[in-house]
């Protein structure tokens, strides 16, 4: 009868135990999801005509989602400023205007179909790192419809491909400025991604 009762006890301490410890698991796991990061101005730089008002909403909101976090802005630089056929041309002429928005303590992240792929969380340890290293900004560029120019390739510090698909310029601006606002969340430990 003893012995019952002595295995009933380290059975309710066990099953006790096992419950402490994955509340202990769950705790450091949402502790561990969220990060600790100075937060860093972001900037998305589009080389682009005006988009549909209800992609302009869509990416409006995710803006105003991003600026929860840190300071937020969509900067549109002209596409083919100078009216030129030549494509070359074209890209050199809309550089010069991508490189007046940027600065030389800005992080620069190319976004182009031939760049890097990157999961959510590595966007979000993107965001984290450049707040990290100092920099004044993180700034991502969207080129024209023939890519960037060759002074914005040499400035970027990276190049990452929003997807193995070319989307619709409209369409790459709303995916960067969501894959920002839950970089954010990610780095939070936030319920927004899964």
């Amino acid at each position: 009868m003893a012995t019952t009762a002595l295995l009933r006890a380290s059975g309710a301490c066990a099953r006790r135990g096992r419950r402490i410890a994955a509340s202990a698991r769950a705790a450091s796991s949402a502790s561990s999801t969220a990060r600790s990061t100075r937060a860093v101005p972001l900037v998305v730089v589009v080389v682009g005509k005006g988009g549909g008002a209800k992609v302009d909403d869509a990416v409006d909101e995710y803006a105003r989602r991003c600026a929860r976090y840190a300071p937020f802005e969509e900067k549109t630089v002209k596409q083919n400023p100078k009216n030129v056929k030549d494509t070359e041309l074209q890209k050199v002429h809309e550089g010069e205007r991508v490189m007046r928005a940027i600065t030389a303590r800005d992080y620069v992240v190319l976004l182009d179909e031939r760049g890097r792929d990157a999961s959510s969380e590595e966007v979000a340890e993107l965001v984290a790192r450049i707040g990290d290293e100092g920099y004044e900004r993180g700034v991502f560029v969207l080129g024209g419809p023939f890519g960037h120019g060759k002074d914005v390739i040499d400035r970027a510090n990276e190049s990452l491909r929003l997807s193995k698909m070319v989307l619709n310029h409209q369409v790459a601006r709303l995916v960067v400025t969501e894959a920002l606002y839950r970089a954010h969340t990610i780095l939070r430990g936030e319920p927004y991604h899964h």
